[in-house]
């Protein structure tokens, strides 16, 4: 079977690609991303150096001259200058990287793309942002966008759950909303009258873990665990807040009296991701102990922080993406990687099976268009 080619722009470790080559219809032929230590993990879990640049001609210039199907994107969410006359997204600030994604699909107009992004992005300077995006895929590069329909007088209208998923509802113990925004080339669905689904709302096959404890693993190293000092002063912080009818983001998230624990969203920025996800997991061998680095003695309530294998595990690298055909999980950072990049590199990157199940979403859509009509002989052609 002729696979669909992508390409993985702002490609971070790789998860969005990962995705799709789970599903077995799509294979990657090129990607980029510019964080060093990524690009590290990325050369070692694919045998590939990406590309640095996204914004470089030289790099528009190579995409030109390939022939690929679907462009995939994680790219971040910056805030867009529309002061002045604005002729199209190519007079839009310069620099800013949604417009060199809008320029590259310009230029090479693939049959389709998946773009990723935080849940903020749909409210992001009061929901213009999302607009400018949606206006320019949609009205100026000529794609359908999943979620988003046309008025008789041109305006886009559209719900912001459309484009909201959540890991949780895809076999993952975590509250992990992210935005993803799908097009299609129009005049692939126009030719074949194709109407465009919502996107899957869940996972088809059966949940990959029962909660977040199906996924901790127990006894761990002395090393996560909260020092009782540090301890102390989450709770004190966390009664403050409570007090003002604030939120704060200490949590123990499988705490003994909840009865299907489940994880928050994991963050790039260490510490305070960290905090929000402390788990319940006692040895009492360990109660009183000294570790380096701790300035006082760890606590005896069995309190610690996750470990980067389980933050792994919640963005479904470890134990699922990478298991080999004898179920041997394969997943591992060169040994260059810090823990405090493993925790980045996770909480910066996208939960796989979310991706799975919307490549398998894609792929139906391109089967059922270009693969409908001519018998799959489009993708020979193309």
């Amino acid at each position: 079977m002729k696979k669909y080619k992508t390409i993985d722009l702002f490609s971070g470790i790789g998860g969005i690609r990962k995705g799709f080559e789970l599903t077995g219809f799509f294979e990657n032929i090129i990607s980029a991303e510019i964080d060093k230590y990524a690009c590290e993990t990325y050369k070692h879990l694919f045998n590939e150096n990406p590309f640095n640049d996204v914004s470089s001609e030289e790099f528009k210039i190579k995409l030109e001259s390939l022939e690929y199907d679907i462009l995939l994107a994680g790219f971040p969410c910056q805030s867009f200058s529309i002061a002045g006359k604005r002729e199209g997204f190519k007079d839009l600030t310069r620099g800013t990287l949604f417009f060199d994604i809008a320029d590259i699909i310009s230029r090479t107009k693939p049959k389709a793309f998946l773009l990723e992004n935080v849940e903020g992005i749909l409210t992001h300077q009061k929901g213009k942002t999302f607009e400018i995006i949606l206006e320019t895929l949609v009205n100026e590069l000529g794609y359908e966008v999943v979620g988003v329909e046309k008025t008789l007088f041109g305006k886009l209208q559209y719900n912001k759950d459309a484009f909201l998923r959540s890991a949780k509802d895809f076999g993952i113990p975590q509250r992990r909303l992210r935005t993803y925004i799908i097009g299609f080339r129009k005049d692939l669905l126009q030719d074949n009258n194709f109407i465009l689904e919502p996107l899957p709302k869940n996972r088809t096959d059966l949940k990959i873990y029962k909660n977040l404890n199906d996924l901790l693993e127990f006894q761990n190293d002395i090393k996560y665990y909260v020092a009782s000092g540090y301890l102390k002063t989450l709770e004190r912080h966390k009664l403050k807040h409570s007090l003002k009818g604030n939120g704060f983001g200490f949590e123990v998230v499988n705490a003994p009296n909840i009865k299907n624990p489940i994880a928050n969203t994991i963050l790039a920025t260490g510490g305070s991701g960290k905090e929000r996800n402390l788990v319940y997991d006692p040895q009492d061998k360990i109660n009183g102990k000294i570790v380096k680095n701790k300035k006082t003695p760890i606590n005896n309530k069995g309190i610690r922080h996750m470990t980067p294998r389980e933050w792994g595990k919640l963005q479904g690298f470890i134990n699922y993406a990478f298991i080999d055909k004898n179920g041997k999980d394969l997943f591992s950072f060169p040994k260059t990687i810090s823990e405090t990049q493993q925790y980045k590199q996770f909480g910066n990157s996208v939960c796989i099976p979310v991706i799975e199940e919307l490549a398998k979403y894609i792929n139906n859509i391109l089967e059922n268009t270009i693969g409908r009509v001519n018998n799959g002989k489009e993708r020979e052609k193309i």
